[in-house]
């Protein structure tokens, strides 16, 4: 692979052979990195830390490049998910003032790998409240048709 730089040599043999893999799909794609940026919803400097092995990529990300490099996706799904998993996680993470949240196993986890309803990590999501309200909402102007209705009929 030519023009990248080396690899960590600590990388477990997991996330090695899935950033070389990720490495031939951006070279495949003969986009730089800031015309893979504009191409997908990652930015130049996303790729640049996913495709040199220091932050593991969003399921999204990877999906995204297999889109543009014409290539399916479910082929290195699998190689993702054993990177994730065997990622070196940061060494010491910084004290938390009292009262923050808890820090999340995976801080590159986007919202649409966030784990399913019903978990204690999404019990006081903010959308569900939003979806509430809109609900109620929408329950409210049919009641008001209805009442309408019956007023005039």
């Amino acid at each position: 692979m030519s023009g990248w730089q080396p690899l960590p040599d600590e990388l477990p043999a997991e996330v090695r052979h899935f950033v070389e893999q990720l490495r031939l799909l951006k070279d495949r794609t003969g986009l730089s990195l800031a015309a893979l940026g504009a191409r997908t919803a990652y930015s130049k400097s996303s790729w640049h830390r996913y495709l040199n092995a220091t932050q593991p990529p969003p399921r999204q990300a990877v999906v995204a490049l297999c889109r543009v490099a014409g290539t399916d996706p479910e082929r290195i799904g699998v190689r993702w998910e054993l990177a994730v998993q065997a990622w070196p996680r940061p060494a010491a993470l910084p004290e938390k003032p009292e009262g923050a949240d808890e820090y999340r196993e995976d801080p590159t986890l986007p919202w649409w790998d966030t784990p399913p309803e019903g978990t204690e990590e999404n019990e006081h999501r903010p959308g569900g409240r939003l979806l509430r309200y809109a609900l109620l909402l929408l329950l409210f102007m049919a009641l008001t048709v209805v009442v309408g209705a019956v007023a005039l009929g």
